[in-house]
């Protein structure tokens, strides 16, 4: 196998800070410290969030007045919840929080090691620290990646699913005016699954689902999309058209990313308006209202509103992003506002 290899001393070049990462784009250790430092952040933020939410918890006041928007998906999730949605444990919630914030530290340790001292390009060579080097040019092996993400998703899709059918079961808002049960016998019927992506159950599509049964399946199913196309993606090498239809570059990554960022973000902000199975009431306040009726916002009301606002901040990213990657491959340079070298002529 051939070997790669980029030296270390690659410097991070001198741009604003407003640049974020678009400065480690050929650096891949330093962005690889970015990403993981990232995932501390968030990861702390929610251990954090989750003490402070508990911290100021009203078990007697209703779950969506009170501005909480961690401790609503955790009580879907069935961690401490009894009869009509009543929170009586908040013992869980803490450990939760607690564990999230051990987590964050061991990622934070990770993020400092690839920023501060580990190597500024990870090499590409047949050791298992190569196998962590990349260039974004190599086709092969961003299909690689996405491969990983892909089979880390469909992993994802089943810890849900081993929740509901093993380690304690879901919330049921239609089961008995509310409560937690395993779901033993979730949908398995590709035709019943993906029936919901036709106007089959009415124009909510998706979300018109009010069944646990259907909501496990349905994860089930997206389980092995996920790790099948994960497999597929790793053992594979892009199609010949790809060549010619997408731009291979960091930049581009990113805007791809932002578009499927922004379009789920749009689903789900429909889905957790209109659909009571998924998102309780009891938890996240009227379906299809945003406030409730004392004009506070309610979980629901700010989960939507979120989604939205960043749906529209991630579209206006991609598109911005996009076509900059492609003026860039066309030879643009932005810094002197000229061509600086002829159009790449696209492989056949």
């Amino acid at each position: 196998m051939a070997t790669t290899s980029i030296p270390n001393n690659t410097s991070i070049p001198e741009v604003g800070w407003w640049s974020g990462n678009t400065r480690l784009l050929n650096l891949t250790g330093k962005l690889l410290g970015a990403h993981v430092a990232h995932a501390g952040l968030i990861v702390l933020w929610a251990g954090a969030m989750t003490l402070f939410e508990i911290s100021h918890f009203n078990p007697s006041q209703p779950m969506y007045e009170q501005g909480l928007i961690l401790l609503p998906h955790l009580a879907t999730l069935g961690v401490g919840v009894g009869k009509g949605g009543a929170i009586i444990d908040t013992y869980p919630y803490f450990v939760i929080g607690v564990i999230h914030l051990i987590s964050s530290a061991v990622l934070g340790a990770g993020g400092l090691f690839h920023s501060l001292v580990g190597p500024n390009v990870l090499a590409k060579n047949a050791s298992f620290p190569g196998f962590f080097g990349y260039d974004w040019k190599d086709k092969r092996k961003m299909t690689t990646i996405l491969g990983i993400h892909l089979l880390l998703l469909g992993v994802g899709a089943w810890l849900l699913v081993a929740k509901a059918m093993f380690w304690g079961g879901l919330f049921d808002p239609w089961m008995n005016g509310g409560e937690v049960r395993v779901i033993s016998n979730p949908t398995l019927n590709p035709f019943t699954i993906f029936s919901y992506l036709f106007p089959v159950h009415g124009a909510s599509g998706m979300a018109a689902v009010n069944n646990l049964e259907d909501v496990v399946g349905g994860h089930i199913w997206v389980g092995l999309m996920c790790v099948g196309g994960g497999i597929w993606h790793i053992i594979s090498s892009p199609f010949p058209w790809t060549k010619n239809i997408l731009v291979w570059s960091g930049e581009a990554y990113l805007s791809y990313s932002l578009a499927a960022l922004a379009y789920m973000g749009f689903l789900a902000a429909y889905f957790v308006t209109v659909n009571n199975t998924v998102y309780p009431e009891v938890f996240y306040g009227s379906v299809g209202a945003i406030a409730t009726a004392s004009g506070v916002v309610s979980a629901r009301g700010w989960l939507a509103t979120f989604h939205i606002v960043f749906t529209v901040l991630f579209l206006f990213g991609h598109i911005w992003h996009a076509i900059h990657a492609r003026v860039i491959e066309g030879g643009f340079d932005f810094k002197t506002g000229d061509m600086v070298q002829a159009p790449m002529v696209y492989q056949k």
